[in-house]
């Protein structure tokens, strides 16, 4: 997805311009679809972790997530606390350097992203010319 402002690829391959207001209708419906989901409601700081984790290559550390989303080790492990109990995301010491805890997909997880994904496409179509 463009960022704000960004030029997005149109459908026949040509270049749409998402102005500010699309862009934040788009965010409004994709927020307000996963609401009414019955999925889980992640905080901004969750999904941003999740995103992470899900789109970038492993490994994750906590330390290694707290400096890319640049807030404190603590505040990524009480979204891990949350994330792990609904199995989105699971923690497990690196065998290799003990000091390391390694952040990991799930099953249940990868679904979540897939279906979050296909809610910001089918929520995009509307704005895509």
């Amino acid at each position: 997805m463009a960022a704000l402002g960004e030029a997005m690829p149109g459908i026949n391959g040509g270049i749409t311009e998402l102005k500010p207001v699309e862009a934040l209708s788009l965010w409004h419906d994709v927020v307000l679809q996963s609401v009414r989901n019955d999925g889980p409601d992640l905080s901004s700081r969750q999904l941003a972790i999740m995103f992470t984790v899900y789109l970038d290559a492993p490994p994750h550390t906590v330390r290694g997530l707290a400096a890319a989303l640049g807030v404190s080790k603590p505040a990524i492990t009480r979204a891990l606390d949350t994330l792990g109990s609904l199995d989105l995301l699971k923690r497990s010491r690196d065998e290799a350097d003990r000091r390391n805890v390694l952040v990991q997909r799930t099953v249940k997880g990868s679904l979540f992203i897939e279906e979050f994904a296909d809610l910001i496409i089918r929520s995009s179509r509307g704005l895509i010319a």
